[in-house]
């Protein structure tokens, strides 16, 4: 039988490069531009550019997944990221950046939905929340480490460092992938959905792109015309995908789910309170306090260090009380520690707001463990796949709402107390919501209460 935790431990080696390199890069665009002589508008491309080739992979991984199984599919994802990673350390100009972070991203989008997908299908119900938790792990901290460990490269060594620090881990991924993942035979039927796939896929990349061009407003061509061609695309797909159900590339009737869409509505906040306010934090103390691109990474540690410490109580609370009372306890948490900062200015004594960054870390540790859990409970096994996509792609269109909408603010508002509000508001809301996850704690109620959820559903 296979030791679930074998396959997490093989993950999380493998694909924590991957989840520090959605946020590690952010603190070094002013010294790409300088360095590649490009400009700004040029430069933020290296974020985008990973962001939408991530857009385009993520739908179809359940497909490839079914093609060459999983540890192949694995496997070779994660050799091209770290292929990725090595052209991109040795870029000779923006372009050229550009265009490796595409390779980097191709490879990344696979692995997302695929780390979560390999370990709930080789964990039973009774395991699944001490396993998801380590797995877990990284996802929560990762975006918040990012530009801590980008901020500590930037201060010793190149931005090249940025990308060569991917190597070891992906080496040592490879490895542990090698001799610990079970191999699994693929489904030689499984026929891609390209109709799906050629509305699926641009319609998020479209959705991003958009997204992506809202510094400063969202009346702009540039992000209109995108963001309605995403929407169309996408309500497209939604149509054709509830037609076809399991033939669609992604089945859809995982929502059916209580649990399922419940989680998955969260996660879009999740993300965009996350992804959000990891966006406003670097820029608060940079341009209000004057600290610099490393004094402020090293000022995010205490959110890091909350979430690593919030990882075995949740674990705990959520077998005790269940996945409701710890979501809500959770987002609670990141919510009020938000609030300092929104009363915050350049004069502020530090020492309270990094106490606020510990408990928002603590908050954010504990909402992703019953929302990663909840979202697989009942499901059966060929469906679990699609429901990792499924929140994957949540999260990620909740962190670029969440960093548009707040670019949008800070822009006209020229505050960051607003802007705070603002990400205080998702919170509020990811309150309310939580309330549609199970009460009961412990996965033989998550099970019964999903089944007779789906009842209703279907009726």
């Amino acid at each position: 039988m296979t030791n679930p935790f074998r396959v997490a431990a093989a993950v999380i080696a493998g694909g924590v490069a991957v989840i520090l390199d959605s946020t590690i890069v952010a603190v070094a665009l002013h010294q790409l531009a300088t360095d590649l002589h490009a400009d700004v508008r040029t430069i933020q491309w290296v974020s985008t550019a990973y962001l939408l080739a991530l857009g385009v992979v993520i739908p179809v991984v359940g497909w490839l997944q079914g093609r060459v199984g999983a540890k192949r599919l694995w496997m070779a994802a994660l050799a091209l990221f770290l292929v990725g990673s090595v052209l991109c350390a040795f870029a000779w100009n923006a372009p050229s950046l550009i265009a490796f972070r595409v390779i980097q991203g191709a490879g990344g989008g696979a692995m997302l939905p695929l780390m979560t997908t390999m370990v709930v299908q080789a964990t039973g119900e009774a395991d699944r929340n001490r396993v998801v938790s380590v797995v877990a792990l990284p996802a929560a901290v990762g975006p918040i480490l990012g530009p801590v460990i980008g901020g500590l490269i930037l201060g010793a060594a190149s931005w090249r460092w940025l990308f060569l620090v991917n190597v070891p881990l992906c080496l040592l991924g490879l490895l542990l992938a090698w001799r610990l993942i079970p191999s699994d035979t693929p489904s030689r039927r499984v026929r891609l959905d390209a109709r799906g796939f050629a509305l699926l896929s641009p319609g998020l990349v479209a959705l991003l792109w958009g997204l992506s061009n809202a510094s400063g407003s969202f009346v702009r061509a540039d992000v209109l015309i995108p963001l309605a061609a995403g929407a169309a695309l996408l309500t497209a797909f939604v149509l054709r995908a509830v037609r076809l159900g399991p033939a669609a590339l992604v089945d859809l009737d995982v929502l059916r789910s209580r649990n399922t869409w419940a989680a998955t509505s969260l996660l879009f906040l999740s993300g965009a309170a996350l992804y959000g306010a990891m966006f406003l934090l670097p820029l608060y103390w940079q341009q209000s306090r004057g600290s610099t691109a490393l004094e402020a990474g090293l000022l995010l540690i205490p959110q890091g260090v909350g979430s690593l410490l919030s990882r075995v109580a949740a674990t705990r609370l959520l077998d005790r009380v269940g996945p409701r009372a710890v979501a809500m306890a959770g987002f609670a948490l990141v919510g009020l520690a938000t609030v300092p900062f929104a009363f915050a200015g350049e004069h502020t004594a530090i020492w309270p707001l990094m106490t606020a960054l510990f408990v928002r870390g603590l908050g954010l540790g504990i909402v992703l463990i019953p929302l990663m859990t909840v979202a697989f409970v009942g499901l059966p096994h060929e469906k679990i796949p699609h429901a990792s996509i499924v929140t994957r792609i949540a999260q990620q269109v909740g962190g670029s709402v969440g960093v548009a909408l707040l670019a949008v603010v800070l822009a006209n508002s020229g505050s960051f107390d607003v802007a705070f509000w603002w990400t205080l508001a998702f919170t509020a809301v990811a309150v309310a919501l939580s309330f549609a996850l199970p009460k009961a704690g412990g996965t033989a109620s998550h099970m019964a209460l999903d089944r007779s959820d789906d009842a209703v559903v279907r009726h």
